[in-house]
């Protein structure tokens, strides 16, 4: 315990990683050092204090387009992301979704990637590119059709699923509106009670400033909760190649069965 205190504050690393190098090393702590450094792990636990603002959003779908993968991964500089290294690791990390489809982010950090993990070649590539690197989230969407789409270089992405096979074309098109309106819900009926009220008690109160008469207030209000709904609800947005139109007007008999949307 004492060599793990010792190796854990000359490197910065974690526990775990001190006493797995230190039993690689047989106990020698220049050597298990040594093994921290070869890792990249050496100093990840002063990177990780620091804020890893820039990233990318990595999305895909399989090849019968029934599934889609999205992915966000950070580092602390935009010309860290830029770098060859981020981007391929990146790719491989999506890869590994698409193939053996984690749960969660601790069931991801603990698959196979190459000779080690996730995690370890997470901790790695951190070391040798000297910034906080973090895999954020990420997502699996199913259904009959499923699109993804991404946006700014990757700073924003969807994935859409529709309930018809073979629109790929709508869903494409449903994905690039989602990027770029940035609805909160899919539909009215998904908005909390709460919220709702909360905007008829603010529009109330900005009516009775306007002078409206009390009697006529609620039918001013039916008309702001449509606005409302139209600004934060997918099906009941302007449609962004055809603002006559609602989205719940171009669906083409199919329905829209859930979206992700990630934002850097």
């Amino acid at each position: 315990m004492e060599k793990i205190k010792k190796l854990r504050t000359q490197t910065g690393a974690g526990m775990a990683d001190c006493k797995k190098a230190l039993d690689e090393a047989n106990g020698d702590i220049e050597k298990a050092t040594e093994i921290l450094r070869k890792k990249g792990i050496a100093k990840a636990a002063k990177r990780g204090e620091r804020d890893a603002a820039e990233g990318i959003i990595k999305t895909a779908v399989n090849d019968d387009k029934t599934e889609g993968y999205i992915l966000e991964i950070n580092a602390e500089t935009d010309f860290v992301v830029r770098n060859e290294k981020f981007q391929d690791f990146s790719d491989k990390i999506l890869q590994i979704i698409k193939d053996k489809k984690p749960a969660s982010l601790d069931e991801l950090f603990g698959l196979k990637m190459d000779a080690a993990t996730v995690k370890e070649a997470l901790d790695s590539l951190s070391g040798t590119i000297g910034e906080k690197i973090s895999v954020s989230r990420f997502d699996i969407l199913s259904g009959a059709t499923v699109a993804c789409y991404k946006h700014l270089g990757g700073r924003i992405g969807v994935l859409l699923s529709l309930d018809k096979i073979g629109k790929d074309e709508l869903a494409y098109d449903l994905a690039m509106h989602t990027a770029a309106a940035d609805p909160r819900y899919l539909k009215p009926e998904d908005v909390l009670g709460a919220e709702i009220n909360k905007e008829k008690e603010i529009y109330r109160e900005q009516l009775k400033k306007e002078g409206k008469p009390e009697q006529i207030i609620d039918k001013i209000l039916v008309g702001k909760i449509n606005k409302f709904y139209g600004e934060v609800c997918l099906l009941n947005q302007e449609y962004i190649k055809d603002d006559k139109k609602k989205v719940a007007e171009i669906l083409e008999g199919a329905n829209i069965e859930k979206y992700v949307r990630y934002s850097l």
